[in-house]
């Protein structure tokens, strides 16, 4: 094993993602210097597993001398972003994660194949696609109706690729009509039996009106170039998992609320999430359109949301107090001597910062998480109103 060297990518260039990248060698006992560049590091101690590392790291290129798998993984993109692959990009939903991170974390928290990993804001679905990609379960929970229908299109699409091919020709001789003045294409939808397929095309139709209310594109030739583009990303995943001979994680994607999770005690094996960002996002607001498409009424479902309830002052003291139940609620069905990961960031409201970080980390300790590592993380075009975020991890005490 001489000179035997790791590689990372070129789009690694902040110092969270070296910190995340050391962290990732650190759990799979690799021993390494740090080259004068930054680009390479100098393994010193013999892997028990070169192919676990190639098949798992995320912030590595190459492995010894040999291409990781999620640089064959992010090859599969049809999007201008680097982080957008395979399914990621569907549906332009406000503040995600970068996958890559999650990979790491993933990593980074000891889940192996077979473990299973709770979002209980599962959001765009990002921790549930690196996680199935990984081979690890995930429950992925959330109380908006249009998180929970892309998180499940986005991971089970590929199971019913020829079903949606299939129906893909019926679908398409209606798009000349006007999908706001006519209701053909709502009610061939609506008659689709099989959910995977049914969920597949309203997403499709969801992103045009999406298009449509944001950019002003033409809704029907939005719904036809997105149906397109996302029939491609679902097969590009199925060649994904042959090229790579992946064995997939199971995915259980629910409406629910993280202040009170239908779980059992002690019934997962570590939490990646990122809570509600309290007043920089409004996340109703910003998918009235989705929402109201799919008959929800945005006023009404504001008062079950986390973080958009209640004005002034009694918004911050609502979204501390669902906080503190969440929080609650991860500690109880998380097992001892496992990890909970959160990604979160300080916003200001009315000219004043609220310390969102410093409130987590005090009432996660008080119930009785240990504080292991809290890492900076620059954002960037969240409206100007966070500046960065804090990648806490937690670990529950044993007994």
């Amino acid at each position: 094993m001489k000179n035997a060297t790791l590689v990372l990518f070129e789009n690694v260039q902040f110092i969270y993602e070296l910190r995340l990248a050391q962290l990732e060698l650190k759990n799979f006992n690799i021993e390494f210097e740090i080259s004068p560049t930054f680009r390479e590091f100098i393994v010193i101690n013999e892997p028990q597993s070169w192919e676990t590392l190639r098949k798992r790291l995320a912030y590595f290129k190459l492995v010894n001398g040999f291409h990781s798998d999620y640089f064959f993984i992010i090859q599969k993109n049809r999007t201008k972003s680097i982080n957008q692959y395979l399914t990621h990009w569907i549906y332009p939903y406000k503040g995600k994660f970068h996958p890559q991170m999650i990979r790491a974390l993933l990593n980074i928290i000891g889940l192996k194949s077979g473990d299973t990993v709770l979002d209980p804001f599962i959001g765009s679905g990002t921790t549930a696609i690196e996680a199935q990609l990984l081979g690890i379960n995930c429950i992925g929970i959330d109380i908006s109706p249009l998180c929970v229908l892309q998180s499940k299109v986005k991971t089970e699409s590929i199971y019913a690729y020829k079903e949606i091919v299939n129906t893909k020709a019926e679908i398409l001789k209606h798009t000349k009509i006007n999908l706001f003045n006519n209701k053909i294409i709502d009610s061939i939808i609506d008659e689709i039996e099989d959910e995977k397929v049914k969920n597949f095309f309203l997403m499709a139709k969801l992103v045009a009106i999406s298009d449509n209310a944001r950019r002003r594109k033409d809704i029907t030739k939005s719904f036809v170039r997105n149906l397109e583009l996302m029939l491609a990303s679902v097969k590009d995943y199925i060649e994904i998992v042959e090229q790579l001979n992946l064995k997939l994680g199971k995915v259980d994607i629910r409406e629910g609320d993280a202040r009170a999770l239908d779980l059992g005690n002690e019934s997962v094996d570590g939490i990646i999430t990122s809570p509600p960002y309290s007043i920089a996002l409004d996340y109703v607001q910003n998918d009235a359109h989705a929402l109201k498409s799919l008959g929800f009424e945005p006023l009404e479902l504001r008062e079950k949301f986390i973080g958009v309830r209640g004005k002034n002052k009694e918004r911050i003291e609502l979204y501390n107090e669902d906080m503190k139940m969440s929080l609650r609620e991860m500690y109880r069905v998380l097992k001892p001597g496992k990890y909970a990961v959160l990604i979160i960031g300080n916003a200001k409201y009315q000219g004043k910062e609220i310390k969102t970080v410093e409130f987590i980390i005090e009432n996660a300790e008080e119930i009785g998480f240990e504080l292991v590592e809290n890492i900076d993380k620059i954002i960037f075009g969240l409206y100007n109103v966070m500046q960065k975020e804090n990648i806490l991890i937690f670990k529950k005490r044993n007994g």
